[in-house]
């Protein structure tokens, strides 16, 4: 599949499959969807508690890097696994250029080693944010009530609706602890349905720029 580096309205990258006209990230703004979907709608629900965090599509490392700086900022002890099946390709990874625009040039080693640490192993990449990214399709998750929050970052419904599937959201579902949240970008009908379906209360909330609304789901205990 045919994949390019393009900029987004805010400045920063994001990879576009040519073939399925997707990117990995919002076209209105790579950061600016991060923030406001998986950062304010998200981590910050947590205040300065330890998280246990899951990615559903850890891509281009963005949501983990952004998701490092706020956790160092705060001093909030973060464990984050990223699943990917398709890791992003060093060359790409050279073109991403989110240490300029989130002004964090002196983390810049943390992002290179988030993207260059080992596969299927815990690595410390400070004392408080540990990462483990995951090399595994997201219908071969199998865990059972690791995780405070999911960021679901999967490709659109348009271009996979198997992965917003009833079967994917019942693994989400039995991945959370009680009183776990699962943010997405997403908002169709179809998708809350399916999260409403396994056992989530599904509220809507407005959406990063470019889109009007977004899911924010809770496994009530």
């Amino acid at each position: 599949m045919k994949r390019e580096i393009i900029k987004t309205l805010d400045g920063s990258t994001t990879i576009h499959l040519q073939d399925w006209d997707e990117c990995y990230h919002s076209k209105h703004g790579a950061i600016q969807e991060a923030k406001h979907v998986f950062i304010k709608n998200g981590l910050s629900l947590f205040d300065n508690n330890p998280v246990n965090i899951l990615e559903i599509g850890f891509g281009t490392g963005l949501n983990a890097f952004i998701t490092f700086l706020e956790s160092n900022q705060k001093n909030q002890k973060i464990d984050y696994v990223g699943v990917e099946a398709y890791p992003v390709e060093a060359s790409e990874v050279l073109e991403m250029n989110y240490v300029t625009e989130l002004n964090a040039l002196e983390f810049e080693n943390i992002f290179e080693k988030m993207h260059k640490c080992d596969w299927d192993k815990k690595t410390e990449i400070c004392d408080a944010f540990s990462l483990t990214k995951r090399k595994q399709f997201f219908h071969e998750i199998d865990d059972l009530e690791i995780f405070d929050l999911i960021y679901f970052d999967a490709f659109g419904y348009r271009v996979q609706p198997e992965l917003w599937s009833t079967e994917i959201f019942q693994k989400m579902y039995n991945s959370l602890k009680p009183n776990g949240v699962l943010v997405t970008y997403a908002a169709r009908g179809v998708v809350k349905r399916s999260m409403i379906e396994v056992g989530f209360t599904v509220e809507k909330l407005a959406g990063p720029p470019g889109k009007r609304e977004m899911f924010r789901a809770f496994k009530r205990a």
